[in-house]
């Protein structure tokens, strides 16, 4: 079986764009090119990846479950064969937003290496309505997001699910019944203790509650810190209990400074994405960067 690299750069463009015609303009291609590659590769693969819709074409599953495997890959190829032998002059900085824990903890050490080549990014943080919003605008050419992009001219990508755990010292799970949680309910036995929260509306821990106990969380938090970073300090203090995503926590838990207090069969999760203006990997900088954290995403715990 021969697969040429062109027909997987035009598939993953035909995928994004949602059309022949707009990913024919993106590679600069013909259209029949573009429908020939395609069609070389469903032969090949022995399956249709597309089914053709009045606006364009519609992926089907079958390249719903190519597209993860090939994109990051064909991304960070071509970026590396642009940067090195396509001789482009935009030598300016990445702009990319996103939440602060995601990129302190996890984003400045997986693009490390792209940095030391001489791949230039301005990081900023922020929520996701916002840095969609300005993304829109053309301030950001990358965005991680916690919500799935609805804005028109916008594509998103799965970039990966963070799983959520209810979590306290040692010291202080130490006096908290886990057994009896599920048995009692929450609010008669994890309302003693002093709640830790990100927000005051409770977002990830009313996420958690809703999906372990299927009820609202019944307490106020008694301290709210607006940066996932501080709320794990103050629980590894004793300073009380929260929910955190595990890959912020996955060095405390992995120490022993931080316990779950629960194992549910069904871990909440949210999913990130990577949200770009459509069009936009074009630049080679930029395919280089998505693909390249899409590879490494895969490795994170």
């Amino acid at each position: 079986m021969v697969v040429q690299l062109s027909w997987l750069r035009t598939f993953v463009s035909v995928y994004r764009l949602g059309s022949f015609t707009k990913a024919a303009q993106s590679l600069e291609l013909s259209q029949p090119t573009v429908t020939h590659q395609v069609r070389n590769l469903e032969r090949t693969f022995g399956k249709v990846l597309f089914e053709r819709v009045p606006q364009g074409v519609v992926p089907t599953c079958a390249a719903d479950l190519l597209i993860r495997d090939v994109q990051g890959p064909v991304d960070a190829l071509g970026g590396v064969v642009e940067r090195h032998f396509g001789g482009s002059s935009d030598s300016r900085p990445l702009c990319v937003g996103g939440p602060a824990e995601l990129i302190t903890s996890r984003v400045v050490a997986a693009v490390s290496d792209l940095i030391a080549d001489g791949l230039r990014i301005n990081f900023r943080f922020g929520l996701a309505d916002d840095l969609l919003d300005r993304l829109t605008s053309g301030d950001y050419d990358l965005v991680l997001s916690t919500v799935r992009p609805r804005l028109r001219g916008i594509s998103a990508t799965t970039l990966v699910d963070e799983e959520f755990a209810m979590l306290a010292s040692p010291e202080l799970a130490d006096g908290v019944p886990a057994g009896q949680i599920m048995k009692e309910g929450p609010a008669a036995v994890l309302d003693k203790y002093p709640l830790i929260a990100y927000a005051e509306s409770l977002p990830i821990i009313r996420r958690y509650w809703l999906t372990v106990f299927g009820i609202r969380p019944t307490s106020a938090p008694s301290v709210v810190i607006p940066d996932l970073r501080g709320v794990l300090a103050a629980v590894k203090s004793s300073a009380g209990i929260s929910v955190l995503p595990t890959y912020l926590a996955a060095d405390a838990l992995r120490q022993g400074e931080v316990v779950k207090l629960l194992e549910p069969e069904i871990p909440p999760i949210n999913t990130f994405y990577l949200a770009t203006r459509d069009g936009s990997l074009c630049h080679p900088d930029l395919s280089l960067l998505h693909g390249h954290l899409l590879m490494k995403a895969r490795t994170w715990g």
